[in-house]
């Protein structure tokens, strides 16, 4: 059963004050679902932390780690970090909290390094760890976590974008669709969808930029056209950004039903291609699958530093779609 995050604390309340807290909760749900908001109240209860302050640096009696190398992955020595100051004595009997935010991200040596914290956990500690894929890490640390799941926001009707997402996806399922020229197929029809979605805001901000010019020509100096053109260049390349970004997240959402196709776990986010993400899943095996999960990850990473599109699509679906 699925929690909203009130329904959530709640219950974690509840078993607070009775002093029956478990040491180690895993918090899954999907981008959105209020997971880091959740631990940090959480924290606040045991801890006494302001909620708002619990991912800053330098809190009291609270560890975090998260993706930060360049690889985007949570390294060996941030959990060797956690653990030392796991083991200090928390001020003003304090209760000690580690949180590993995005928890599939750990390298395999940082999960088997965790997995030992999570075996013998230090005393006075409680250990949170947030995932929005929790089926990619390994069975070990899951038995050790009690599960708290998130119930999804409210859905909203796919745009009209990602619905041609979808559908693009589905050719590279059919059986006869394989090897690279398929890969380079969907690549190019990723590329032609993301052209057009660029297209419409530029024909957007073009036609307000021009009311603008028509409007004010008379009133004001041409200095002024120019810093609206700036504005418009600006906000064009943002609301771009954001829109390639929520198409990157249906990708991921492909793969995440694939995963769970291959582990036999209930539930789809794309339900409407539930057949094409069983059929994907039936010529992967699941590490197989975590490594092109892995690759997406890297093309995200990618995008956000502003490597040349085209080439980053092209490279990412080439190693995970052939």
């Amino acid at each position: 059963m699925a929690f909203s995050p009130d329904a959530a604390f709640g219950y974690l309340q509840r078993a607070h004050e009775q002093g029956r807290l478990a040491h180690a909760y895993l918090i899954s749900g999907a981008t959105g679902t209020g997971k880091r908001q959740l631990a940090s109240r959480l924290a606040n209860l045991v801890n006494g932390t302001k909620a708002e302050d619990v991912f800053a640096s330098g809190v009291t009696a609270v560890f975090v780690a998260e993706p930060e190398s360049k690889s985007r992955r949570i390294v060996i020595g941030q959990i060797r970090e956690l653990e030392h100051s796991l083991q200090m004595r928390a001020p003003d009997g304090r209760r000690k909290v580690a949180i590993v935010s995005d928890a599939d991200r750990l390298q395999p040596q940082a999960a088997n390094a965790f997995l030992k914290t999570l075996e013998e956990p230090p005393n006075d500690s409680l250990l949170l760890l947030l995932s929005t894929l929790p089926e990619a890490l390994p069975e070990t640390i899951l038995s050790r976590c009690i599960s708290i799941p998130l119930a999804p926001l409210q859905k909203r009707e796919p745009s009209a974008e990602e619905l041609e997402l979808i559908e693009l996806l589905a050719t590279i399922a059919r059986p006869e669709a394989a090897g690279v020229q398929s890969a380079y197929r969907l690549a190019h029809g990723v590329q032609g969808l993301l052209k057009r979605v660029r297209g419409e805001i530029v024909a957007e901000h073009e036609a307000a930029l021009k009311r603008e010019e028509t409007r004010y020509k008379n009133t004001t100096d041409g200095s002024w056209l120019d810093e609206r053109e700036d504005h418009f260049k600006a906000l064009t390349e943002s609301i771009y950004v954001q829109r390639r970004a929520q198409l990157i997240e249906v990708i991921f959402r492909w793969w995440s039903d694939v995963l769970r196709a291959s582990t036999g776990i209930v539930g789809r986010e794309l339900s409407a291609a539930t057949a094409e993400t069983a059929a994907f899943a039936a010529k992967l095996t699941t590490p197989q699958i975590l490594q092109r999960i892995r690759r997406l990850e890297d093309l995200r990473d990618h995008l956000g530093r502003n490597i040349q599109e085209a080439l980053a699509l092209e490279v990412a679906f080439l190693s995970v779609f052939r």
